[in-house]
């Protein structure tokens, strides 16, 4: 039985590594951190401060699963930021709830407590006007580019907007009555109200400087205005020219006209839908091929990349694998770089989605919030839409199998079950498109649960067998940070690949890539280190109460 000196001097050796582990998190250093709060736990699981301190600590490294476990042992707050960070808007509630009846006079409470409720009533606005998926129409298929900013008028299809209106009336009239919703019938079949909930509340959505009702040619008929010296797009080609002079304006903080941001995303969009779900792609002898792993809107670091390694071409094709958007704060001028250049060559750069190309994630991480104040509400449609028609995975020379996120639940997944997942939706909360696009590897064999909440920790045995049964060689994946850019595990089987440098403006991790020449195709792994970008900080443009927690 231990004694009262022993228990005291347990109790201080845990706060000591407690203290330890407090510099680690305040330096960045989250795995550290981790770890040395972690000893505490072991040595005293009682205080409640560890556990609290450790999920912080897992919600810095996007490990939202493990951060909601310890959050629990330690007190609503923290467990319902961990959901606030994954979206589940919900489960957040009722513990904020439980967070303002124990402190009721605390302000830090109920501010955080309002934002969520904000969050929820948004989200049962969205559902309430949501279409069933049956009865859905494309938003690309509903604009003409050809047709944008010629002056013939709007290319949107005037059925939706009815229907739209007729909808957003019906809403109004449960929300906030008959008044109200004689106000929105009263607008003219040529004109429709669009609806925004911002930090104050709801308030009438605007483009540019016209406020309130807006008719549709407001919206999409886009002319380019003579005093314009951006970037051209002459007919339907994407020249590299155009490309360089784009990527030139962005560097300045020039934005891309409307006009050709349409032509690209939907161009894009028409060589997305013919791609199965996985796709082969064959590297001849003497040939090589580049994969990166996450950008995360750091565009700048995308510059460097193409400085250090050539801009993506026939003769120097690239794979982007994933999470090109969201947290940095110049996500719009990342993906319209990669979608310009898929236009321009659609072999010279291949494109996976990861979980970070989603409606959910890009509502709370930031995407949603830039490219509405940077372009519009459109586009948010638009890019959600085209995002669904990223492939899920690659093969590269019949040897080399890269997902973003990992493996699969169950033995035997064969390439072909692959190619027949049906990817044209929003990412599933299981099943083998989301476990491609979440889970990861784990140093002990066998699998486990997800750090994430979502998908799967999975072995080095569980990689050996995918490899054997599918007669490859080696699995690329990217979604976690690493501190070199790259960790080689389960025995050289398995690469991470990350290349987006110093994370968040905050990590201090390094980027990398990898170049494969065949025939060998053997992995050489490049690292570089982050570069400067203007003073916009990362996460910018992110929901209010994520910042609240950053």
């Amino acid at each position: 039985m231990p004694t009262m000196a022993t228990e005291k001097s347990s109790v201080s050796l845990a706060e000591e590594i407690k203290i330890q582990a407090n510099e680690a998190f305040k330096a960045n250093k989250f795995s550290q951190a981790i770890d040395l709060y972690t000893q505490a736990i072991e040595i005293n699981g009682e205080n409640a401060v560890y556990w609290a301190n450790r999920a912080l600590a897992h919600t810095k490294l996007e490990e939202y699963g493990s951060a909601i476990q310890d959050a629990s042992k330690a007190g609503y707050y923290r467990r319902g930021a961990a959901y606030l960070a994954m979206g589940k808007f919900k489960d957040a509630l009722k513990d904020f709830q439980q967070v303002k009846r124990i402190s009721p006079n605390d302000p830090d409470a109920s501010k955080k407590l309002k934002e969520c409720e904000k969050a929820v009533m948004k989200l049962k606005f969205e559902e309430a006007i949501s279409v069933p998926t049956s009865e859905q129409h494309s938003v690309a298929e509903s604009i003409d580019y050809r047709t944008i900013g010629t002056g013939t008028g709007s290319s949107y299809h005037s059925s939706q907007v009815t229907a739209a209106a007729v909808a957003l009336v019906a809403v109004v009239m449960l929300v906030v009555g008959p008044i109200a919703a004689t106000v929105v019938a009263f607008s003219t079949i040529t004109t429709f109200l669009v609806v925004k909930f911002n930090n104050s509340g709801w308030t009438w959505w605007e483009d540019g400087s016209t406020p309130g009702f807006l008719t549709k040619s407001q919206v999409l008929n886009i002319d380019v205005e003579p005093q314009y010296t951006g970037a051209r797009i002459d007919g339907d080609v994407v020249t590299l020219d155009f490309v360089k002079k784009m990527m030139d304006d962005f560097k300045n903080q020039k934005c891309l006209h409307k006009r050709y941001a349409f032509q690209i995303v939907l161009q894009t969009r028409e060589i997305l839908m013919a791609l199965p779900s996985l796709v082969d792609i064959n590297v001849p002898n003497e040939k090589h091929f580049t994969v990166c792993g996450d950008v995360h809107g750091q565009f700048f670091d995308l510059i460097n990349i193409f400085e250090l390694n050539g801009l993506p071409s026939d003769e120097n094709p690239y794979l982007f694998n994933g999470d090109f958007v969201d947290r940095g704060s110049f996500s719009l001028e990342v993906i319209l770089t990669l979608f310009a250049f898929k236009c321009m060559s659609p072999s010279a750069i291949h494109l996976a989605r990861g979980n970070h190309e989603s409606k959910s994630m890009n509502k709370i991480y930031g995407f949603e919030g830039e490219v509405r104040s940077k372009l519009s509400d459109k586009f948010v449609e638009l890019f959600a839409e085209v995002f669904c028609y990223l492939p899920l995975a690659h093969v590269i020379n019949h040897k080399i199998f890269v997902v973003h996120g990992g493996l699969f639940s169950t033995d035997g997944v064969k390439l072909s079950d692959i190619r027949a997942i049906d990817r044209f939706c929003e990412p599933p909360e299981e099943g083998l498109m989301c476990e491609i696009l979440w889970s990861d590897p784990q140093p002990n064999p066998g699998r486990g649960p997800s750090k994430r909440g979502v998908g799967l920790s999975f072995g080095g045995d569980v990689t050996k067998r995918f490899l054997k049964d599918n007669n490859l060689d080696l699995v690329v994946r990217s979604h976690e940070v690493k501190d070199e850019g790259y960790e080689v595990e389960h025995d050289g089987k398995l690469i991470t690949v990350f290349s987006a440098p110093n994370y968040c403006d905050q990590m201090g991790n390094k980027g990398a890539f990898i170049r494969f020449e065949a025939p060998t195709m053997e992995p050489k792994i490049v690292t570089f280190s982050a570069v400067p970008h203007p003073d916009v900080k990362p996460m910018a443009y992110a929901s209010n109460f994520l910042r609240m927690f950053s």
